[in-house]
């Protein structure tokens, strides 16, 4: 072998690289739960972990990672990703009701859709860093979304939509524009509005209650396409 062909350079390794929706979650005062009752907290945990493990499933998304309290995962379809969201506060405030109050445990869900990279089983970049910053800007029992994800789901959910501005977040370059999801019967609570979300009138068909949407500045309506 030649000293050249010793000493040539390996070629780059590929990266590759895909779209997708990212959803991430963690548990909104975990620490406290756990000071106070570490076993308890573990079994709702895992309880509550049951329950999404099989929403996510149940809409095509895939678990990415699980560190603690955190859930991280992908969905090819950013509405399956929003609607899996929904469906997993639903079910966990059913959940909390067979709780006292002081040991309900709440999750907050930010999803993104953007480019990531891929390394085997796990997904990397700002578009899972986003979801991330997302997720802390939810509250407890919350989803917050990118407006990359709401100009996708703003015409096929029964959904309204509290409009957040640009928001700063740490390690991203750019402002975020961000969306809070307004649940059932939420109030909106912006200072520049006295919009009330809007009431119950009917099922869904993804089995979540479809709302009549009022049309103020601040809300984006949505509605199924049969």
């Amino acid at each position: 072998m030649s000293q050249s062909e010793r000493t040539a350079p390996r070629p780059a390794r590929h990266i590759e690289r895909k779209l997708t929706a990212i959803l991430s979650a963690d548990v909104k005062g975990y620490s406290r739960l756990m000071g106070a009752d570490e076993e308890a907290t573990l079994r709702t945990l895992t309880s509550h972990r049951q329950v999404m493990d099989t929403l996510i499933a149940q809409y095509r998304g895939r678990i990415v990672g699980t560190a603690g309290d955190s859930v991280l995962a992908e969905f090819a379809s950013v509405v399956e990703a929003v609607q899996c969201a929904v469906a997993i506060q639903t079910s966990l405030k059913v959940e909390n009701t067979n709780l006292p109050a002081d040991r309900h445990m709440e999750f907050r869900i930010g999803i993104n859709h953007g480019d990531v990279m891929v390394d085997g089983e796990q997904i990397y970049g700002d578009g899972v860093n986003i979801a991330a910053r997302l997720e802390a800007l939810a509250e407890a029992g919350g989803i917050c979304i990118s407006g990359v994800v709401h100009d996708q789901v703003k015409n096929k959910l029964a959904l309204s939509y509290e409009d957040l501005g640009e928001q700063t977040v740490k390690n991203i370059a750019e402002p975020v524009r961000v969306w809070r999801v307004v649940l059932e019967l939420e109030e909106v609570r912006s200072p520049r509005s006295e919009v009330r979300s809007p009431k119950v009138t009917g099922t869904s068909p993804v089995g979540w209650a479809s709302l009549t949407v009022p049309e103020p500045r601040l809300l984006s309506q949505a509605l199924f396409f049969s």
